[in-house]
């Protein structure tokens, strides 16, 4: 029996991920700051802040094998506040592992830790270097979650990682800043670049990391469906038009509209629709020996049929 404690398993993905470990014959703990909406039969709980000491109290006192961790705050106006999340709570959980002598460490990091660069190739492997952007907090905090996970590596290669960088999670009923440009009577868009999107699907994203907890090898690997969906390819589904603006017209309209709090996005937001990360699947379909159920197109319809869209 496999020992599993999950950090973040309150949210959208740990409460997918729950259901599919618990017709399993692993120990499983799910761990956050409030209890998931369903706990599973044989699943149990333990309140953990990731902020603070509880990391190395719960993780010492569970003794896992594995610990996936997931918490993380995704869009937060409290800057401070979401790095005490991402990158003090990465690193607490991280000292724990080591302290207690966990096996394996699974981290969900993300896309956006390559950052939005406008030399990214078109297609990302998980090779090319991670850059963040110190302008967008989750990119820049992934960026130094990766950063500490890479020293590790080094120092301590006893503590086996996977490493997910994860693109845009869809599913059923699921809504989030990037769903929220879907619900617009519009879709913005950059003269000059389609802004792709990777979407996977949440059921994918749940038996990736089932499978991380042992079957999957260690690595660093891109999680995304195949293909890719532009700007015009999600109007055309979506049966919406698309307003183009030049990329220095929309920065003069967020630098005025930010100020008056008519915006809660600044000039630099330009950044994240001009140069989007778009991520290669193949390390994941043949070394990490998991294909994606849906495609990207199939993991969006999906979601843009249950958002009645």
């Amino acid at each position: 029996m496999t020992r599993v404690l999950i950090t973040g398993a309150a949210g959208a993905v740990g409460s997918a991920l729950l259901e599919v470990l618990a017709g399993t014959d692993h120990r499983v703990i799910a761990t956050d700051v409030r209890a998931p909406r369903h706990l599973p039969d044989g699943v149990a709980f333990r309140e953990l802040d990731v902020r603070g000491n509880d990391p190395d109290r719960v993780i010492g006192q569970e003794r896992p094998d594995v610990v996936l961790h997931l918490a993380s705050i995704i869009s937060s106006t409290d800057r401070e506040f979401a790095h005490d999340v991402d990158v003090t709570g990465s690193r607490n959980v991280f000292d724990a592992c080591l302290a207690h002598g966990v096996k394996r460490v699974v981290v969900t990091s993300s896309g956006a830790a390559y950052g939005y660069h406008p030399d990214n190739p078109e297609w990302l492997i998980e090779t090319d270097p991670v850059r963040g952007n110190v302008e967008f907090a989750y990119s820049d905090h992934k960026r130094q979650v990766e950063e500490m996970l890479s020293a590790l590596r080094q120092s301590n290669p006893e503590l086996e990682q996977v490493v997910l960088r994860v693109g845009t999670v869809l599913g059923s009923g699921l809504e989030n800043q990037i769903t929220a440009l879907f619900h617009k009577p519009r879709l913005l868009a950059l003269q000059g670049t389609e802004s792709p999107f990777v979407f996977i699907w949440t059921q994918d994203l749940a038996r990736i990391l089932a499978r991380a907890v042992k079957d999957g090898p260690p690595g660093i690997f891109n999680v995304a469906g195949d293909g890719a969906l532009g700007i015009s390819d999600l109007a055309r589904a979506l049966g919406k038009p698309v307003l183009r603006l030049p990329p220095w017209l929309l920065k003069v309209v967020l630098g005025i509209a930010r100020p008056l709090n008519l915006s809660r996005y600044g000039p630099e937001q330009v950044r994240f629709l001009q140069y989007r990360p778009v991520l290669d699947n193949t390390a994941l379909k043949a070394n990490f020996g998991y294909v994606p159920e849906l495609s990207s197109a199939e993991v969006f319809a999906l979601w843009q049929r249950a958002a009645g869209l």
